[in-house]
């Protein structure tokens, strides 16, 4: 059952890694016809919101108290693991070269093991050590780091959303034992929108939008298509089954996994928009895969007390089983 559970997960969480690496594809026609970073984060986690809003009800039975009780939970989601870390990210984007950016950005599963390493004091194993090198060496391949001016504030900005991702793969296994998946995502959605909303309103993030008909994959589409699309797949779909991998791995498993999201966002645009791979690009990849697959070969104390239950139920051969010593008869009385 526990090998199961793991196949399922692995593979929500790479079907997470592939919408969210897409989305890159559908909002870059958007981007380059005028729209500002905030505007397309708002509108896309809007449209998420919409389309989860009707199934949180039905899962919360239409009682909204459990929201309430989980209100500090959904605050924090809502802001920091979903509206802090794309606008951080498209902002610093605008400061420093994108691949410096995703660099920073996903050295999130990095950062995890080393905060669990600080908190419990307890040196990881050393195979979660050495999957953790080698994906973060096949990380800086993938992207391949250029050159360019190393901005003070983009730096801040790509470490703002690397903590952000951080809180999107910490709290998602803690948060979903007080709220259904789905009730989670929708309310942080709704919360990160308002937030958003608020700070264009008053002039902190800039809000600049153009309608008319972009690029989109092999032709044009009206605005509303790619917008449509990254809000229903790299947004709600990607951030339901983000959060359903990780309460099916665990977070740090579920934090490499995520990794992948640059794998998929290369070959999407190789496919897609003609961005071919180089090697060691290719090589990056193999190299991210090896680092999971490292890092799930993780011996857990469960597994241990399991190796050790299986160790107490092989029979032991009849002569090697220690005998008792021969006792005296017992006298009855007649």
């Amino acid at each position: 059952m526990r090998a199961s559970r793991g196949i399922v997960g692995i593979v929500i969480g790479l079907a997470a890694g592939l919408a969210f690496g897409a989305g890159g594809v559908f909002v870059k026609p958007l981007l380059e016809h005028g729209w500002s970073p905030g505007a397309a984060v708002l509108a896309r986690i809007s449209i998420a919101a919409a389309l989860l809003v009707v199934p949180a009800l039905i899962v919360l039975r239409f009682d909204l108290r459990p929201l309430w009780r989980a209100r500090w939970t959904i605050l924090l989601y809502g802001v920091v693991a979903v509206a802090a870390v794309q606008l951080a990210f498209y902002a610093s984007i605008e400061r420093i070269p994108v691949s410096m950016t995703l660099l920073i950005e996903y050295l999130a599963p990095i950062a995890l093991v080393l905060f669990a390493w600080v908190r419990t004091r307890r040196v990881p194993q050393l195979i979660v050590i050495g999957g953790s090198v080698l994906a973060a060496a096949g990380l800086w391949l993938v992207i391949g780091p250029g050159g360019g001016d190393l901005d003070p504030l983009g730096l801040a900005l790509a470490a703002i959303a690397m903590l952000g991702v951080c809180v999107y793969y910490g709290m998602g296994e803690r948060a979903t034992e007080q709220l259904p998946p789905v009730a989670l995502l929708a309310a942080g959605f709704v919360v990160g929108a308002i937030a958003l909303a608020l700070a264009g309103l008053v002039g902190l993030v800039p809000m600049e939008v153009r309608f008319g008909e972009v690029p989109f994959l092999a032709g044009t589409a009206p605005w509303w298509v790619p917008l449509l699309t990254v809000g229903a797949v790299s947004t709600a779909f990607a951030y339901t089954a983000g959060v359903a991998s990780i309460r099916l791995l665990g977070t740090r498993l579920a934090s490499f996994l995520g990794l992948s999201e640059v794998v998929f966002a290369g070959i999407v645009g190789w496919i897609l928009i003609g961005e071919a791979l180089g090697a060691l690009q290719i090589l990056g990849g193999v190299l991210i895969l090896g680092g999971i697959v490292l890092v799930k070969l993780e011996r857990t104390p469960a597994d241990e007390a399991s190796v050790a239950l299986d160790a107490d139920l092989v029979p032991v051969p009849a002569d090697l089983t220690p005998t008792a010593p021969p006792t005296a008869p017992v006298r009855t009385s007649a």
